[in-house]
């Protein structure tokens, strides 16, 4: 069976395409998730007296029940029928933007849609205005949240979950620092060669992946990763990669990734990039570049001992529950066979090799 696959209906993409939001908002009042970074800066945004805004720490990744908060404070203001939702920051806030707009028309709690193609009608029409490039979150059909109760961290996959509309501004992400540009950057890379190297693919998919990745190497191995062009470049890559794994799934490095982020509540990206330190086994080629563009940039990939100097049996055990439950993308990667490489011994080996240089 072949996938239908949805990519976004819209986009501007340019130097100071913020400036023209207005043309891209429905008629009545609208919700805006902003990034908290933001909250004394200057965004110059078409507000309404009406209208909304929310402003999300981004300093803790979305959990079901943080997405709950948000629907329960919209339905008890009466602001549960906007006409846009707008979301302007990284991954996090994005994700959260996309979850409450899913939220606000389907019944139900946040982890109720957590998993493939739950959620039954359409979402709130909605924006979407990345900060910073590399999770591809503007462009996927996921929005990934945290169950802190079950330990799963999966999100709404769902064609209602992408954006209708993108604005894609690079001046947006002057201020990122240095190593956050990167660890987010490397998001895009990282599961795009997850992608291409995985059993669910089609050529129109390997598309997306080889230019995000090409990309990708010419930002992060030049002399300037953060000018204008190569800002403009990792912009686009970042939307190239997120159509990327809109047409496939990630690969080994996205489970490990996640059990990172529930145990010990590690960003998504940087535990991406700690990750790496356990996958030369599984992506020889792709290791390599990696730390050879982290040495290009000077930027030092952290060890899991920058959280935990040792990791007892107890704690092994709830990394092991967090990775192992992702499923599809470790059948993308490994075949239906995964359980029987991915050992409960061979996972200890993995988590065990991030601990050092």
């Amino acid at each position: 069976m072949y996938k239908n696959t949805k990519n976004i209906h819209c986009y501007l993409f340019g130097k100071g395409t913020i400036n023209q939001i207005e043309e891209v908002l429905k008629d009545g009042y609208r919700i805006y998730f902003i990034d908290i970074y933001f909250k004394d800066k200057k965004l110059d945004l078409p507000l309404q007296k009406e209208d909304e805004i929310i402003y999300v720490d981004s300093s803790n990744e979305p959990t079901t029940d943080k997405i709950d908060e948000y629907k329960a404070y919209l339905v008890n203001k009466n602001k549960n029928k906007p006409s846009t939702i707008i979301g302007i920051g990284g991954g996090a806030t994005l994700d959260t933007a996309k979850a409450v707009a899913n939220l606000l028309t389907n019944e139900g709690k946040a982890e109720d849609y957590q998993g493939w193609d739950l959620v039954k009608n359409p979402a709130i029409y909605k924006v979407g205005i990345p900060t910073i490039s590399g999770t591809g979150a503007e462009a996927s059909r996921t929005c990934v949240m945290t169950n802190v109760k079950s330990g799963l961290k999966l999100g709404m996959n769902s064609d209602y979950t992408i954006y209708d509309q993108l604005i894609l501004d690079p001046d947006l992400t002057k201020t990122v620092p240095k190593e956050q540009y990167f660890y987010t950057g490397m998001d895009t890379y990282i599961h795009s060669f997850e992608s291409l190297n995985g059993n669910f693919r089609h050529t129109v998919g390997d598309a997306f992946a080889r230019e995000a990745i090409r990309l990708c190497k010419e930002v992060f191995g030049s002399n300037d990763m953060q000018n204008d062009g190569n800002r403009e470049k990792l912009m686009t890559a970042s939307y190239l990669g997120g159509c990327a794994i809109a047409n496939s799934f990630v690969g080994v490095v996205h489970p490990f990734s996640a059990g990172l982020s529930v145990v010990f509540k590690i960003h998504h990206c940087e535990a991406n990039c700690i990750t790496m330190r356990g996958m030369k086994e599984f992506y020889p080629n792709e290791y390599n570049e990696f730390f050879e563009m982290a040495d290009k940039q000077k930027i030092k990939i952290p060890t899991l001992r920058k959280y935990i100097t040792n990791i007892n049996e107890d704690t092994f055990k709830k990394l092991y529950d967090s990775t192992i439950i992702h499923e599809k993308p470790l059948i993308n990667a490994l075949g239906e066979n995964f359980k029987d490489i991915l050992t409960y011994e061979k996972v200890k080996e993995i988590f065990t090799k991030m601990l050092k240089d």
